[in-house]
């Protein structure tokens, strides 16, 4: 039998849907608020449909990304798995999710059983816990260079995300809220020149981009998050999100400073 806590078994589903049957989602991902460190997991600006909507798309992309990487291990007589969630308790305890073989050949090939934190005698059988998730080489990914080119596609992003504009901003003419974006762009570059934590990272699609305040009306108060990408020599920015969306995809790497991104 391989012991998988020293050779981690590749291969799994990228979906969590597919690698374990969970009986009841919803249930699970309250017990792990509860047992998590506190933290705000609700959308502010959109409606959801389920609970928590950001602790759930958490879980969800952060088994994809450890799948990816080959970090679900294995007991060594292959009847439990677990991952680390990337979670600590309020004493910063690491918290696992941990699975048992699932036997029912109509369903998926484990099931979901409970969160457990590090110190807990049932992780015993793990002969290695897994590692946190892992999602860029380079540290200097995380910081927007000021001094690289920046290019951005005004246009581009309102033709696109018009609908993610607040009001009155969404009903204005093309032309007047272009100067009004532009304005939001320059004053979010020279607010990162001042702190360089106010560029935000995310992970989206297999890169880490950077997120910059919008302050469409109120210097104090985002209204949307540009989105910029890293090339080797410039920057690029041709989308924006809503805070919600925002704060959605960052949080996958770290939880956010909430300087200005809220969600």
């Amino acid at each position: 039998m391989t012991d998988v806590g020293d050779n981690p078994l590749q291969g799994d589903p990228e979906d969590l849907r597919s690698f374990a049957w969970v009986q009841d989602f919803e249930g699970a991902v309250s017990d792990l608020a509860s047992i998590g460190e506190a933290e705000d997991w609700d959308y502010h600006n959109a409606q959801s449909e389920k609970p928590m909507p950001i602790l759930r798309n958490y879980i969800v992309h952060t088994y994809r990304r450890l799948a990816e990487e080959g970090k679900i291990a294995r007991s060594q007589d292959g009847q439990w798995a677990c991952f680390n969630t990337g979670l600590v308790t309020v004493h910063q305890e690491p918290v696992y999710a941990v699975f048992d073989k699932n036997y029912n050949p109509e369903r998926q090939p484990w099931r979901f059983k409970y969160w457990a934190r590090r110190g807990e005698a049932s992780l015993n059988r793990f002969p290695e816990l897994p590692d946190i998730a892992q999602y860029f080489d380079d540290p200097s990914c995380l910081v927007l260079d000021i001094r690289k080119d920046f290019r951005q596609n005004i246009e581009h992003i309102i033709a696109e995300n018009r609908d993610r504009f607040p009001e009155p901003y969404r009903a204005m003419g093309d032309y007047s809220l272009q100067v009004i974006l532009k304005g939001s762009i320059e004053n979010a570059k020279e607010r990162v020149r001042r702190n360089y934590k106010t560029a935000i990272p995310q992970y989206y699609w297999g890169q880490v981009q950077l997120l910059l305040p919008l302050c469409l009306g109120d210097p104090q108060k985002a209204d949307l998050a540009l989105v910029v990408e890293r090339h080797d020599t410039f920057y690029r920015a041709t989308t924006c999100l809503t805070l919600d969306m925002a704060y959605n995809n960052s949080r996958q790497i770290t939880r956010p400073d909430r300087d200005w991104l809220k969600p």
